[in-house]
Protein backbone atom coordinates (compact mmCIF):
# COMPACT_ATOMS: atom_id res chain seq x y z
CA UNK A 1 0.00 0.00 0.00
CA UNK A 2 2.80 2.39 0.87
CA UNK A 3 4.42 1.94 -2.56
CA UNK A 4 1.15 2.75 -4.31
CA UNK A 5 0.74 5.95 -2.32
CA UNK A 6 4.35 6.92 -2.81
CA UNK A 7 3.84 6.77 -6.58
CA UNK A 8 2.59 10.36 -6.42
CA UNK A 9 4.94 11.47 -3.68
CA UNK A 10 8.55 10.92 -2.70
CA UNK A 11 7.41 9.81 0.77
CA UNK A 12 4.25 8.75 2.56
CA UNK A 13 5.44 10.62 5.66
CA UNK A 14 7.95 13.41 6.14
CA UNK A 15 8.71 14.30 9.76
CA UNK A 16 10.29 17.70 10.37
CA UNK A 17 12.51 17.43 13.43
CA UNK A 18 14.25 14.44 15.02
CA UNK A 19 13.65 15.11 18.71
CA UNK A 20 11.85 12.57 20.93
CA UNK A 21 8.56 13.22 19.14
CA UNK A 22 9.96 13.39 15.63
CA UNK A 23 12.29 10.39 15.63
CA UNK A 24 9.70 8.20 17.35
CA UNK A 25 7.04 9.26 14.81
CA UNK A 26 9.41 8.47 11.94
CA UNK A 27 10.34 5.04 13.29
CA UNK A 28 6.74 4.05 14.05
CA UNK A 29 5.57 5.24 10.62
CA UNK A 30 8.27 3.13 8.98
CA UNK A 31 7.35 0.14 11.16
CA UNK A 32 3.79 0.48 9.86
CA UNK A 33 4.96 0.14 6.27
CA UNK A 34 5.00 3.80 5.29
CA UNK A 35 7.89 5.21 3.27
CA UNK A 36 9.31 7.73 5.72
CA UNK A 37 11.87 10.52 5.87
CA UNK A 38 12.93 12.80 8.70
CA UNK A 39 14.36 16.28 8.17
CA UNK A 40 16.93 17.42 10.72
CA UNK A 41 19.35 20.35 10.52
CA UNK A 42 21.58 19.34 13.45
CA UNK A 43 24.67 17.26 12.80
CA UNK A 44 23.24 14.62 15.13
CA UNK A 45 19.75 13.23 15.66
CA UNK A 46 17.75 13.42 18.89
CA UNK A 47 16.82 17.10 19.06
CA UNK A 48 17.26 19.29 22.12
CA UNK A 49 16.53 16.43 24.53
CA UNK A 50 19.36 14.12 23.55
CA UNK A 51 21.87 16.77 22.48
CA UNK A 52 21.61 19.65 24.96
CA UNK A 53 18.68 18.89 27.25
CA UNK A 54 17.33 15.88 29.12
CA UNK A 55 20.23 13.50 28.56
CA UNK A 56 23.33 15.67 29.15
CA UNK A 57 21.73 17.40 32.13
CA UNK A 58 21.00 14.02 33.75
CA UNK A 59 24.59 12.93 33.12
CA UNK A 60 25.80 16.01 35.02
CA UNK A 61 23.19 15.62 37.75
CA UNK A 62 24.21 12.00 38.34
CA UNK A 63 27.93 12.76 38.42
CA UNK A 64 27.50 15.75 40.70
CA UNK A 65 25.46 13.65 43.13
CA UNK A 66 28.41 11.30 43.58
CA UNK A 67 30.77 14.22 44.12
CA UNK A 68 28.42 15.81 46.64
CA UNK A 69 28.01 12.55 48.56
CA UNK A 70 31.78 12.23 48.82
CA UNK A 71 32.45 15.87 49.65
CA UNK A 72 29.72 16.47 52.21
CA UNK A 73 30.12 13.38 54.36
CA UNK A 74 27.39 11.04 53.08
CA UNK A 75 29.91 8.40 52.01
CA UNK A 76 31.78 8.76 55.32
CA UNK A 77 28.48 8.20 57.09
CA UNK A 78 28.21 4.90 55.23
CA UNK A 79 31.72 3.90 56.30
CA UNK A 80 33.48 4.93 53.08
CA UNK A 81 36.26 7.46 53.68
CA UNK A 82 37.26 9.41 50.57
CA UNK A 83 38.78 12.77 49.75
CA UNK A 84 37.19 13.81 46.44
CA UNK A 85 38.89 15.91 43.80
CA UNK A 86 36.81 17.41 41.02
CA UNK A 87 37.93 16.66 37.45
CA UNK A 88 35.44 18.82 35.58
CA UNK A 89 36.91 17.96 32.18
CA UNK A 90 36.34 14.26 32.82
CA UNK A 91 32.81 14.98 34.07
CA UNK A 92 32.06 16.84 30.85
CA UNK A 93 33.66 14.00 28.93
CA UNK A 94 31.33 11.34 30.32
CA UNK A 95 28.39 13.62 29.53
CA UNK A 96 29.49 13.95 25.92
CA UNK A 97 30.00 10.20 25.64
CA UNK A 98 26.45 9.58 26.86
CA UNK A 99 25.11 12.01 24.26
CA UNK A 100 27.24 10.49 21.49
CA UNK A 101 26.04 6.99 22.27
CA UNK A 102 22.37 7.87 22.34
CA UNK A 103 22.31 10.14 19.29
CA UNK A 104 24.26 7.50 17.40
CA UNK A 105 21.69 4.98 18.55
CA UNK A 106 18.92 6.97 16.86
CA UNK A 107 20.90 7.01 13.61
CA UNK A 108 21.21 3.21 13.87
CA UNK A 109 17.46 2.86 14.45
CA UNK A 110 16.78 5.02 11.38
CA UNK A 111 18.92 2.71 9.25
CA UNK A 112 17.39 -0.40 10.80
CA UNK A 113 13.84 0.82 10.06
CA UNK A 114 14.72 2.33 6.65
CA UNK A 115 13.97 5.92 7.66
CA UNK A 116 15.70 8.41 5.35
CA UNK A 117 17.50 11.23 7.13
CA UNK A 118 17.24 14.42 5.07
CA UNK A 119 19.94 16.73 6.38
CA UNK A 120 19.04 20.41 6.44
CA UNK A 121 16.49 22.94 7.61
CA UNK A 122 12.96 22.35 6.32
CA UNK A 123 10.68 24.96 4.73
CA UNK A 124 7.18 24.47 3.32
CA UNK A 125 6.65 25.32 -0.35
CA UNK A 126 3.10 24.00 -0.11
CA UNK A 127 1.32 21.49 2.12
CA UNK A 128 2.95 18.53 0.40
CA UNK A 129 6.16 20.01 -0.92
CA UNK A 130 9.02 20.83 1.43
CA UNK A 131 12.50 22.15 0.78
CA UNK A 132 15.12 20.55 3.02
CA UNK A 133 18.51 22.20 2.68
CA UNK A 134 19.08 22.36 -1.07
CA UNK A 135 16.64 19.62 -2.11
CA UNK A 136 12.87 19.64 -2.47
CA UNK A 137 10.77 16.59 -1.64
CA UNK A 138 7.08 15.76 -1.64
CA UNK A 139 5.13 13.82 0.97
CA UNK A 140 1.51 12.81 1.36
CA UNK A 141 1.74 13.60 5.07
CA UNK A 142 4.03 16.07 6.84
CA UNK A 143 4.48 15.98 10.62
CA UNK A 144 5.78 19.15 12.28
CA UNK A 145 7.89 18.09 15.28
CA UNK A 146 10.32 20.99 15.56
CA UNK A 147 10.32 21.24 19.35
CA UNK A 148 11.09 24.36 21.34
CA UNK A 149 13.93 26.71 22.24
CA UNK A 150 14.89 28.85 25.22
CA UNK A 151 12.65 31.84 25.90
CA UNK A 152 14.81 34.98 25.90
CA UNK A 153 14.65 37.54 28.69
CA UNK A 154 13.97 40.96 27.15
CA UNK A 155 16.98 43.24 27.34
CA UNK A 156 19.36 40.45 28.37
CA UNK A 157 21.95 39.11 25.92
CA UNK A 158 23.02 35.50 26.28
CA UNK A 159 26.74 35.35 25.43
CA UNK A 160 27.20 31.72 26.65
CA UNK A 161 30.15 32.93 28.74
CA UNK A 162 28.89 35.06 31.61
CA UNK A 163 25.19 34.99 30.73
CA UNK A 164 24.16 31.49 29.65
CA UNK A 165 21.06 29.54 28.77
CA UNK A 166 20.50 25.87 29.56
CA UNK A 167 22.84 24.83 26.73
CA UNK A 168 25.67 27.06 27.94
CA UNK A 169 25.16 25.97 31.54
CA UNK A 170 26.13 22.43 30.52
CA UNK A 171 29.44 23.58 29.03
CA UNK A 172 30.90 25.83 31.72
CA UNK A 173 34.69 25.29 31.75
CA UNK A 174 34.99 25.96 35.48
CA UNK A 175 32.76 26.03 38.54
CA UNK A 176 31.33 29.54 39.02
CA UNK A 177 31.92 31.25 42.34
CA UNK A 178 28.40 32.64 42.27
CA UNK A 179 25.69 31.53 39.84
CA UNK A 180 22.39 33.39 39.68
CA UNK A 181 19.55 31.39 38.18
CA UNK A 182 16.74 33.50 36.74
CA UNK A 183 13.62 31.36 37.03
CA UNK A 184 12.55 28.81 39.65
CA UNK A 185 11.27 26.18 37.24
CA UNK A 186 12.45 22.66 36.49
CA UNK A 187 15.47 23.44 34.29
CA UNK A 188 16.83 26.20 36.50
CA UNK A 189 16.58 24.09 39.65
CA UNK A 190 18.22 21.07 38.01
CA UNK A 191 21.17 22.97 36.55
CA UNK A 192 21.47 25.16 39.63
CA UNK A 193 21.68 21.96 41.70
CA UNK A 194 24.53 20.63 39.54
CA UNK A 195 26.74 23.67 40.07
CA UNK A 196 25.78 24.06 43.73
CA UNK A 197 26.98 20.50 44.38
CA UNK A 198 30.22 21.18 42.54
CA UNK A 199 30.96 24.17 44.75
CA UNK A 200 29.17 27.26 43.40
CA UNK A 201 27.10 29.60 45.49
CA UNK A 202 23.67 29.55 43.82
CA UNK A 203 20.96 32.19 44.06
CA UNK A 204 17.60 31.59 42.38
CA UNK A 205 15.49 34.63 41.47
CA UNK A 206 11.81 33.86 40.79
CA UNK A 207 9.05 36.30 39.85
CA UNK A 208 6.34 34.22 41.54
CA UNK A 209 5.96 33.77 45.29
CA UNK A 210 7.02 30.11 45.09
CA UNK A 211 9.16 27.84 42.91
CA UNK A 212 7.94 25.12 40.51
CA UNK A 213 4.84 26.72 38.97
CA UNK A 214 2.18 24.16 38.07
CA UNK A 215 3.20 21.69 40.78
CA UNK A 216 1.10 20.82 43.83
CA UNK A 217 1.22 23.48 46.55
CA UNK A 218 2.55 21.17 49.29
CA UNK A 219 5.27 19.97 46.94
CA UNK A 220 6.32 23.51 46.06
CA UNK A 221 6.66 24.50 49.72
CA UNK A 222 8.51 21.35 50.76
CA UNK A 223 10.84 21.52 47.76
CA UNK A 224 11.73 25.10 48.68
CA UNK A 225 12.68 23.99 52.20
CA UNK A 226 14.80 21.11 50.91
CA UNK A 227 16.70 23.25 48.39
CA UNK A 228 17.34 25.91 51.04
CA UNK A 229 18.75 23.21 53.31
CA UNK A 230 21.04 22.19 50.44
CA UNK A 231 22.37 25.73 50.20
CA UNK A 232 20.41 27.34 47.38
CA UNK A 233 19.33 30.88 48.20
CA UNK A 234 15.94 32.04 46.92
CA UNK A 235 14.68 35.51 46.11
CA UNK A 236 10.98 34.95 45.49
CA UNK A 237 8.45 37.52 44.29
CA UNK A 238 11.39 39.25 42.66
CA UNK A 239 11.83 40.67 39.15
CA UNK A 240 15.10 40.92 37.25
CA UNK A 241 15.00 44.32 35.53
CA UNK A 242 18.48 44.29 34.04
CA UNK A 243 21.75 42.38 33.63
CA UNK A 244 24.93 44.35 32.95
CA UNK A 245 28.07 42.40 32.03
CA UNK A 246 31.36 43.97 33.06
CA UNK A 247 34.33 41.85 32.02
CA UNK A 248 33.87 38.40 33.52
CA UNK A 249 31.23 39.54 36.00
CA UNK A 250 27.55 40.40 35.76
CA UNK A 251 25.51 42.77 37.87
CA UNK A 252 21.80 42.03 38.08
CA UNK A 253 19.28 44.68 39.04
CA UNK A 254 16.32 43.21 40.88
CA UNK A 255 13.25 44.61 42.55
CA UNK A 256 10.19 43.25 44.35
CA UNK A 257 7.59 41.94 41.87
CA UNK A 258 4.93 44.06 43.54
CA UNK A 259 7.09 47.15 43.15
CA UNK A 260 9.57 48.73 45.50
CA UNK A 261 13.20 49.65 45.88
CA UNK A 262 15.68 48.02 43.49
CA UNK A 263 18.88 46.28 44.56
CA UNK A 264 21.78 44.58 42.81
CA UNK A 265 23.38 41.13 42.82
CA UNK A 266 26.87 40.43 41.49
CA UNK A 267 27.63 37.07 39.89
CA UNK A 268 30.19 35.49 37.62
CA UNK A 269 27.55 33.35 35.88
CA UNK A 270 23.89 34.08 35.14
CA UNK A 271 21.61 31.28 33.94
CA UNK A 272 18.52 32.53 32.11
CA UNK A 273 15.87 29.87 32.57
CA UNK A 274 12.43 31.40 32.26
CA UNK A 275 10.84 28.81 30.00
CA UNK A 276 10.75 27.62 26.39
CA UNK A 277 8.90 28.66 23.25
CA UNK A 278 7.75 26.65 20.21
CA UNK A 279 10.03 26.50 17.16
CA UNK A 280 7.82 27.64 14.30
CA UNK A 281 9.87 30.49 12.78
CA UNK A 282 11.35 29.75 9.38
CA UNK A 283 9.07 26.82 8.59
CA UNK A 284 7.13 28.80 5.99
CA UNK A 285 3.80 28.18 7.68
CA UNK A 286 2.38 31.19 5.87
CA UNK A 287 2.87 29.34 2.58
CA UNK A 288 0.34 26.72 3.66
CA UNK A 289 -2.04 29.08 5.47
CA UNK A 290 -1.22 27.77 8.95
CA UNK A 291 -1.00 30.45 11.62
CA UNK A 292 0.27 29.76 15.17
CA UNK A 293 -1.92 30.81 18.10
CA UNK A 294 -1.09 33.70 20.45
CA UNK A 295 1.43 31.52 22.29
CA UNK A 296 3.17 30.59 19.07
CA UNK A 297 1.78 27.04 19.17
CA UNK A 298 0.21 25.09 16.34
CA UNK A 299 -3.33 23.99 17.13
CA UNK A 300 -4.37 20.43 16.31
CA UNK A 301 -7.38 18.18 16.79
CA UNK A 302 -7.40 15.09 19.01
CA UNK A 303 -5.63 13.08 16.31
CA UNK A 304 -2.88 15.74 15.85
CA UNK A 305 -4.19 17.02 12.51
CA UNK A 306 -3.72 20.72 11.86
CA UNK A 307 -6.23 22.81 9.95
CA UNK A 308 -4.25 22.08 6.75
CA UNK A 309 -5.02 18.74 5.10
CA UNK A 310 -2.05 16.38 5.24
CA UNK A 311 -0.15 18.44 7.82
CA UNK A 312 0.12 17.15 11.39
CA UNK A 313 1.92 18.46 14.50
CA UNK A 314 3.18 17.01 17.78
CA UNK A 315 5.40 17.77 20.77
CA UNK A 316 6.49 21.16 22.02
CA UNK A 317 5.01 23.04 19.04
CA UNK A 318 1.46 22.17 20.09
CA UNK A 319 -0.40 23.07 23.32
CA UNK A 320 0.39 21.08 26.45
CA UNK A 321 3.41 20.47 28.66
CA UNK A 322 6.78 20.62 26.91
CA UNK A 323 7.96 17.18 27.92
CA UNK A 324 9.95 14.61 25.94
CA UNK A 325 7.74 11.69 26.98
CA UNK A 326 4.59 13.54 25.93
CA UNK A 327 6.17 14.13 22.53
CA UNK A 328 7.16 10.45 22.26
CA UNK A 329 3.62 9.27 22.94
CA UNK A 330 2.29 11.77 20.43
CA UNK A 331 4.88 10.56 17.90
CA UNK A 332 3.57 7.01 18.15
CA UNK A 333 -0.05 8.18 18.04
CA UNK A 334 0.33 10.46 15.00
CA UNK A 335 2.09 7.73 13.00
CA UNK A 336 -0.67 5.27 13.83
CA UNK A 337 -3.34 7.81 12.88
CA UNK A 338 -1.62 8.49 9.55
CA UNK A 339 -1.58 4.73 8.93
CA UNK A 340 -5.32 4.52 9.54
CA UNK A 341 -5.09 3.11 13.04
CA UNK A 342 -6.31 4.70 16.29
CA UNK A 343 -3.44 6.38 18.07
CA UNK A 344 -4.39 8.23 21.27
CA UNK A 345 -2.66 10.10 24.08
CA UNK A 346 -4.35 10.69 27.43
CA UNK A 347 -3.12 14.22 28.12
CA UNK A 348 -4.71 14.16 31.58
CA UNK A 349 -2.11 11.61 32.69
CA UNK A 350 1.31 12.97 31.72
CA UNK A 351 3.85 12.71 34.56
CA UNK A 352 6.26 15.54 35.34
CA UNK A 353 9.63 15.04 37.01
CA UNK A 354 12.31 17.32 38.45
CA UNK A 355 15.60 15.38 38.55
CA UNK A 356 17.08 17.04 41.61
CA UNK A 357 18.06 15.29 44.85
CA UNK A 358 15.57 14.15 45.93
CA UNK A 359 13.53 13.93 42.75
CA UNK A 360 10.14 15.62 42.55
CA UNK A 361 7.34 14.07 40.49
CA UNK A 362 3.64 14.36 39.91
CA UNK A 363 0.85 13.15 37.67
CA UNK A 364 -2.75 14.26 37.32
CA UNK A 365 -4.33 17.10 39.27
CA UNK A 366 -2.82 19.14 42.07
CA UNK A 367 -4.86 19.34 45.25
CA UNK A 368 -5.73 22.93 44.39
CA UNK A 369 -7.02 22.01 40.91
CA UNK A 370 -8.88 18.95 42.18
CA UNK A 371 -10.73 20.98 44.82
CA UNK A 372 -11.96 23.33 42.11
CA UNK A 373 -13.73 20.36 40.52
CA UNK A 374 -15.28 18.92 43.67
CA UNK A 375 -14.74 17.39 47.08
CA UNK A 376 -11.54 15.39 47.56
CA UNK A 377 -9.79 13.14 50.06
CA UNK A 378 -6.03 13.45 50.54
CA UNK A 379 -3.51 10.97 51.94
CA UNK A 380 0.13 11.82 52.70
CA UNK A 381 2.98 9.64 53.86
CA UNK A 382 6.45 10.95 54.80
CA UNK A 383 9.55 9.29 53.36
CA UNK A 384 10.93 9.48 56.91
CA UNK A 385 8.58 6.58 57.71
CA UNK A 386 9.71 4.48 54.75
CA UNK A 387 12.19 1.77 55.75
CA UNK A 388 14.23 1.85 52.51
CA UNK A 389 14.54 5.65 52.57
CA UNK A 390 15.52 5.49 56.23
CA UNK A 391 18.16 2.82 55.56
CA UNK A 392 19.56 4.85 52.65
CA UNK A 393 19.67 8.06 54.74
CA UNK A 394 17.10 9.69 52.41
CA UNK A 395 14.50 11.07 54.82
CA UNK A 396 13.31 14.11 52.83
CA UNK A 397 9.97 14.23 51.08
CA UNK A 398 6.61 12.51 51.02
CA UNK A 399 4.02 10.89 48.78
CA UNK A 400 0.63 12.55 48.41
CA UNK A 401 -2.46 11.01 46.82
CA UNK A 402 -5.56 13.02 45.94
CA UNK A 403 -8.78 11.06 45.39
CA UNK A 404 -12.38 11.93 44.61
CA UNK A 405 -14.29 12.01 47.90
CA UNK A 406 -17.29 10.12 46.50
CA UNK A 407 -15.83 7.61 44.06
CA UNK A 408 -12.33 7.23 45.63
CA UNK A 409 -10.87 7.43 42.10
CA UNK A 410 -7.31 8.74 42.15
CA UNK A 411 -7.10 12.23 40.65
CA UNK A 412 -3.45 13.06 41.29
CA UNK A 413 -0.27 11.71 42.85
CA UNK A 414 2.70 13.84 43.93
CA UNK A 415 5.99 12.73 45.41
CA UNK A 416 9.30 14.02 46.68
CA UNK A 417 11.68 11.08 47.03
CA UNK A 418 15.10 10.12 45.68
CA UNK A 419 13.55 7.80 43.02
CA UNK A 420 10.27 9.75 42.62
CA UNK A 421 10.66 9.86 38.83
CA UNK A 422 10.58 6.07 38.71
CA UNK A 423 7.91 5.74 41.40
CA UNK A 424 5.47 8.00 39.55
CA UNK A 425 5.11 5.47 36.71
CA UNK A 426 3.10 3.21 39.04
CA UNK A 427 0.75 6.07 39.81
CA UNK A 428 0.32 6.99 36.15
CA UNK A 429 -0.47 3.40 35.20
CA UNK A 430 -2.93 3.03 38.06
CA UNK A 431 -4.70 6.23 37.02
CA UNK A 432 -4.78 5.08 33.38
CA UNK A 433 -6.79 2.08 34.55
CA UNK A 434 -9.08 4.28 36.66
CA UNK A 435 -7.73 3.03 39.99
CA UNK A 436 -9.13 4.04 43.36
CA UNK A 437 -6.93 4.73 46.36
CA UNK A 438 -8.24 1.45 47.77
CA UNK A 439 -6.93 -0.40 44.67
CA UNK A 440 -3.43 0.93 45.35
CA UNK A 441 -3.70 0.33 49.11
CA UNK A 442 -4.58 -3.33 48.57
CA UNK A 443 -1.85 -3.93 45.98
CA UNK A 444 1.09 -5.77 47.51
CA UNK A 445 4.32 -3.76 47.31
CA UNK A 446 7.75 -5.34 47.73
CA UNK A 447 9.56 -4.63 51.00
CA UNK A 448 11.76 -2.73 51.56
CA UNK A 449 11.22 -0.33 48.65
CA UNK A 450 10.61 3.37 48.31
CA UNK A 451 7.36 2.54 46.47
CA UNK A 452 5.81 1.30 49.70
CA UNK A 453 5.30 5.00 50.43
CA UNK A 454 2.74 5.07 47.60
CA UNK A 455 0.84 2.21 49.24
CA UNK A 456 0.95 3.97 52.62
CA UNK A 457 -0.24 7.26 51.11
CA UNK A 458 -3.14 5.37 49.54
CA UNK A 459 -3.96 3.88 52.93
CA UNK A 460 -3.76 7.39 54.39
CA UNK A 461 -6.53 8.54 52.04
CA UNK A 462 -8.81 6.34 54.16
CA UNK A 463 -7.04 7.43 57.37
CA UNK A 464 -5.31 4.12 57.99
CA UNK A 465 -1.57 4.21 57.22
CA UNK A 466 0.58 1.77 59.19
CA UNK A 467 4.04 3.30 59.59
CA UNK A 468 3.20 6.81 60.74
Amino acid sequence: MADEVAGEFDYDVLVIGSGPGGYVAAIRAAQLGLKTACAESRETLGGTCLNVGCIPSKAMLHASEYFDAAKNGMMAKLGIKVTPELDLDAMHGQRREAVKGLTGGIEYLFKKNKVTWLKGRAHFEDARKVTVGEQTVTAKNVVIATGSSVTPLPGVTVDQKVVVDSTGALELPKVPEHMVVIGGGVIGLELGSVWRRLGAKVTCVEFLDQILPGFDGDVRKEANKIFKKQGIEFKLSTTVTGVAVEGDKAVLTVEPAAGGEASTIEADCVLVSIGRRPNTDGLGLEAIGLAPNKRGQIETDHDFRTSVDGVWAIGDVIPGPMLAHKAEDEGIAVAENIAGQHGIVNHAIIPSVVYTWPEIAGVGLTEEAAKEKGEVKVGKFPMLGNSRAKTNHEPDGFVKIIADAKTDRVLGVWAIAVPAGTMIAQAAQAMEFGATSEDIAYTCHAHPTHSEAIKEAAMAVRGKPIHV
